[in-house]
């Protein structure tokens, strides 16, 4: 038999029977699930938008009064304002401390280098909701840690720090964020040639000039999408400003869309309208991030000449970068883990003292572990973190073997409309499905089904990353010459490449359950009684007033979230290591 008949139906050779290769099947109902992930909410939100609730006067019509009544006055051009300097402020913040902290990682001979790449892992795996929290502990103007301790220090009344504030917001925000851009641009300062810093330095320039006049600028393609990255996450948060802008009056679309749904009766025409302005903001910046990322040759240092990337000496600057290292440390992950285990051991809320030392207890974690709805909670978080990755990874393993292996016309367009949901804000999204639901009974709405279908969605982009990225690493021979073989293409891709993708999918999948568990924007506007997740009653323990239950729940998180980090880092290691071997 010619071994062309056992070639792969996307290849580009005309078929020879008329029988339906499985290829085909599996292939097609994956982008047809991808389809209906990404473009039905879409479309459901648009039409949503330009539409009356029945009690709002008769029958439901197609109207513009939605998008009247949010940009008809004076209040949408503040909210817009605020949204606006929240994301960019965020994203500043975010990105200097980053930048800063790769660069001195990176670039230079700073004591602890591999340490604190170690650490910097550690906040990404901190929810939102418990950085914020952890904060308002802190930073609070009555209660806040630092303002107490600088009062009793320096003997007055002032406030020190207010988390309440658009500045709070900002900084809270951009600490939690700053790992991000750590990592994005150490990725763009390791891989670049010192040959022009070491020319420099060797023509008599500073080490700050060197690094202000070419390395800075060589990295201005991978700092500018950086800065997009973090804007459009901070346009897409809703844990700060839920926390501290609604109760300084500082709303922003987030959080105007969270109060359209949750009043009474519910608008959900007036949060579908700013919606739809949330996400044409952040579908703009997700396309600056993608034409940015197409011209970025033209700052090209890697070339086929090879080099070896040698730290700058800082001389006697070494220990000061060490401390900066060290304070960046505390900020991020020392003060907000401390402050929620101090809470968790209280019977209520009360700054470190001699006094408060002497009446901690274990009740808080008595009473979170007796809460009814934590135990069904931990479940559902569970099984949706399982059900979500799984079902992510393998359907975008299918689908990136399409993208990466076919060779179909427009296959990239199918790796777009899997990216699509990259531009949806979380509490958009939850917003669309909401709606789509609302509207399309099928039993869905009111189970863990719909928090499924949203996590699903919401991750889909990540899980295209981890297995295109793992795809292009397998050559096509590999899967040829099992076709040789008389292999057909479900043999060849379940035998042959699922098994050469595992460390790639292994680690996506990791990624997507951890960031499941921690999923908050999207899960506030879809949980119904019984079907809460952990996120979601950290966030009911607050709303209550609950705070030392809100820390005994966190720290329990955290803790656990540490430990699967852990764990599945020594499977990767064992799976790497059995691989070479």
């Amino acid at each position: 038999m010619d071994v062309a008949e056992h070639r792969s139906p996307f290849a580009g050779r005309p078929a020879r029977s008329l029988r339906v290769e499985p290829a085909w099947l599996v292939i097609g109902a994956a982008v047809a699930l991808v389809a209906l992930l990404t473009l039905v909410p879409l479309a459901f939100l648009l039409w949503q938008s330009v539409r009356t609730p029945e009690w709002a006067g008769g029958a439901a019509r197609t109207t513009l009064d939605n998008y009247l009544t949010a940009y008809g006055t004076g209040a949408t051009a503040r909210l817009l304002g605020n949204s606006l300097r929240y994301a960019t402020g965020s994203a500043l913040c975010a990105f200097a401390i980053g930048t800063v902290l790769a660069w001195m990682n990176e670039r230079t001979n700073t004591p602890g280098r591999r340490l604190f790449f170690a650490l910097s892992l550690v906040p990404l795996v901190v929810p939102g909701i418990l950085f914020v929290v952890a904060w308002i502990f802190l930073g609070s103007p009555r209660i806040g840690l630092v303002n107490v301790a600088l009062r009793a220090l320096l003997g007055t009344d002032r406030t020190f720090v207010d988390v309440y504030s658009m500045a709070g917001m900002v900084i809270v925000d951009g600490l939690h964020q700053s790992p991000i851009a750590f990592l994005l641009m150490g990725a763009a300062f390791r891989s670049m040639d010192p040959a022009l810093e070491e020319s420099a330095l060797m023509s008599g320039a500073s080490r700050l000039a060197v690094a202000a006049r070419i390395t800075f600028r060589l990295a201005w393609p991978a700092a500018l999408a950086t800065l997009l990255v973090l804007f459009v996450r901070a346009l897409e948060s809703f844990e700060a400003p839920a926390l501290l802008g609604l109760p300084a009056g500082l709303p922003v679309f987030t959080s105007a869309i969270y109060a359209a749904v949750h009043r009474y009766p519910s608008d959900v025409g007036l949060a579908s309208a700013y919606g739809v302005t949330l996400l044409v903001i952040t579908a703009l910046g997700v396309w600056a991030c993608a034409r940015l990322s197409d011209s970025g040759s033209r700052y090209a240092t890697v070339t086929g000449k090879g080099f070896r990337p040698r730290p700058l000496d800082l001389g006697r600057w070494r220990l000061v970068a060490a401390a900066l290292f060290a304070g960046y440390f505390v900020l991020v992950v020392g003060l907000p883990l401390a402050v929620l285990l101090w809470s968790s051991f209280q019977p209520f809320y009360a700054v470190p003292s001699l006094a408060a030392l002497s009446t901690m207890t274990l009740e808080p974690y008595r009473t979170v572990l007796a809460y009814p709805a934590l135990g069904t909670a931990v479940v559902n978080s569970l099984v949706l973190a399982v059900a979500t990755a799984t079902i992510v990874m393998a359907l975008t393993a299918a689908v990136g073997w399409m993208v990466v292996r076919a060779r179909l016309r427009h296959r990239a367009l199918v790796d777009h409309l899997a990216s699509l949901p990259l531009a949806f804000p979380g509490l958009v999204l939850g917003l669309a499905i909401l709606v789509f639901y609302l509207n399309v009974d099928i039993g869905v709405y009111g189970t863990l089904w719909i928090l499924l279908i949203a996590y699903v969605t919401r991750f889909l982009p990540f899980g295209m990353r981890a297995s295109t990225a793992a795809m292009v690493q397998v050559h096509r021979e590999l899967e040829e010459s099992a076709a040789m073989s008389g292999a057909a293409w479900l043999a060849t891709f379940r035998h042959v490449v699922i098994p050469l993708l595992k460390p790639g999918l292994l680690a996506g999948w990791v990624y997507i359950a951890i960031v499941s568990v921690r999923e908050l924007s999207s899960s506030i506007l879809l949980y119904s009684p019984g079907r809460e997740v952990v996120s979601v009653v950290i966030w009911e323990l607050w709303e209550n007033g609950q705070q030392v239950e809100l820390a005994a729940v966190g720290v329990l998180l955290i803790g656990a979230l540490l430990a699967a980090v852990g764990l599945a880092q020594w499977a990767g290691a064992r799976l790497q290591a059995a691989r070479i071997a």
